[in-house]
């Protein structure tokens, strides 16, 4: 990541790990660590930084699901980033979510994009100004 801040030099650099971090059962304080470290580096390159936040299914447990929707929430205030709490809010909390997931269950449709662009495009544009 650093050396790509350095060629690119972007002023916005949008961040989201999504949900594997989480699937393959990596310890939490080491999924915020490498998140924070993310933004510190975006940030030292003199990027904003907007980090999409994600949640994991509740067959995890709500103890370890509620701990990994902090993670967003604190590396979001310690890295002061701009946080879309949940990017896919109105697609996998949906009462019929399984038509915005392909056959994999994991990976949002064609059709979900539009309301997954609504979720993130009020803090993405602010960057953008």
């Amino acid at each position: 990541l650093g050396d790509l801040l350095l060629k690119h030099r972007p002023s916005l650099v949008v961040i989201e790990l999504g949900g594997n971090d989480a699937l393959r059962g990596l310890p939490l304080a080491l999924t915020q660590d490498n998140l924070l470290a993310m933004v510190q580096m975006a940030k030292k390159a003199k990027a904003e930084v907007l980090l999409l936040g994600m949640q994991v299914p509740p067959n995890y447990g709500r103890s370890y699901a509620q701990q990994f929707t902090q993670i967003y929430a604190e590396v979001a205030r310690v890295g002061a980033a701009r946080l879309v709490p949940f990017m896919l809010k109105g697609v996998a909390d949906a009462p019929d979510s399984a038509k915005w997931f392909q056959a994999d269950r994991l990976h949002p449709t064609q059709e979900a994009q539009p309301q997954i662009l609504a979720n993130i495009w009020p803090e993405l544009e602010k960057g953008l100004k």
